[in-house]
């Protein structure tokens, strides 16, 4: 089984992440450029509330086994200092049906199950 692993991280950690998940054997990552808030509704600085904080989603799909040490890659790489604070980011994980290499057409899922058995 497949899943996917999204974070929301701050745009100047991104970097610290991807090498992180780089240097643990997970190279393969999307990023984006996406603006959002949180619980905190955006930032409010004197009369001017910013509602759309830029922020960096890398998306990644992993065995499930390495959900845990993704996860926590992720969090140790992207949190700011040692207690972390507000809008550091978000992490969501789905389950993933299939997987196909587009240039093979091989269904990855399939392989990896069949490698499973």
């Amino acid at each position: 089984m497949m899943i996917m692993v999204r974070a929301i991280v701050r745009p100047e950690k991104a970097d610290t992440v991807l090498a992180a998940l780089m240097d643990n054997g997970f190279p393969a990552v999307t990023k984006y450029s996406v603006a959002g808030r949180g619980k905190q509704r955006g930032i409010k600085i004197g009369e001017v509330t910013y509602d759309e904080i830029p922020k960096t989603m890398l998306m990644c799909v992993v065995n499930a086994a390495d959900k845990d040490f993704v996860i926590n890659t992720i969090m140790d790489s992207a949190r700011s200092g040692t207690k972390g604070a507000f809008g550091d980011g978000k992490i969501f994980v789905s389950d993933v049906e299939d997987v196909y290499t587009i240039s093979s057409g091989v269904n990855e899922t399939a392989a990896a199950s069949e490698e499973a058995a």
